[in-house]
């Protein structure tokens, strides 16, 4: 379990609350129109089904996710939303990789910047702190059966697993997010969430004083509009 983050569980225990948050349906159109842009149709477009069924959790309307398709196939026209990596020199030696969705790049970076300069941290040139990361499949599941729930998500084909309150985070290679996704929904299991992250190779390890001011960065960058998900190596 060394290389799972605090903050990945951390966010994924707050997604209730997230929920809430008023900026949330601006971030899942992001998602959706970036992916709707390799193929508006969800049973052929992996990508796209994960981006709807993450927005079909968060109660987003029919008629905004099908706006947000037709923004990415072009329909709509408008300004192009893009994907944008950050990568960020932490507090305390921590790494922390950005993922933006964005359709105006300046002023992404923008209010990055002005978070990152309030915490004293700042942007790394490109490479510089991606190296420490591998792109994962993390699903989250909820129930717990025990041990036979634990040998179910090992037959999945899954890499790795933690336990975490309600349920279980499950990791995957990138490529293998598809198949463990559906042989735990064929094993009865309910999925929460599928997505690709970067998972750190190693995590840093702080005083819990210095791990609750990065734990504070991290809530800051994700709350941001721009930003679709925010990864670290905080241990």
């Amino acid at each position: 379990m060394s290389g799972h983050s605090k903050w990945a569980t951390t966010k994924h225990q707050k997604a209730a609350t997230d929920k809430k948050r008023s900026n949330l349906f601006t971030k899942l159109a992001n998602l959706i129109s970036v992916a709707a842009r390799s193929g508006g149709d969800p049973t052929m477009n992996f990508s796209l089904r994960l981006a709807i069924d993450k927005a079909k959790a968060a109660n987003m309307p029919k008629e905004n996710i099908d706006r947000a398709i037709k923004r990415g196939t072009g329909e709509l026209g408008g300004q192009r939303v893009e994907e944008e990596l950050y990568e960020v020199y932490g507090p305390s030696r921590t790494a922390i990789l950005i993922e933006a969705t964005t359709d105006n790049k300046n002023r992404a970076v923008a209010e990055i910047k002005t978070i990152l300069n309030k915490a004293g941290s700042k942007l790394a040139s490109s490479g510089s702190v991606a190296y420490l990361f591998l792109r994962k499949g993390v699903i989250k599941t909820s129930g717990d059966r025990g041990e036979e729930t634990e040998l179910k998500i090992i037959d999945s084909g899954a890499d790795d697993y933690e336990k975490i309150e309600g349920g279980y985070l499950v990791y995957t290679k990138m490529e293998n997010l598809r198949l463990v996704s559906d042989a735990l929904t064929n094993g009865g299991f309910e999925i929460e969430s599928a997505e690709l992250s970067w998972e750190p190779k190693d995590t840093v390890t702080l005083s819990e004083e210095e791990s609750e001011k990065v734990i504070k960065l991290l809530e800051s960058l994700d709350d941001l509009d721009d930003v679709s998900n925010v990864s670290s190596n905080l241990g």
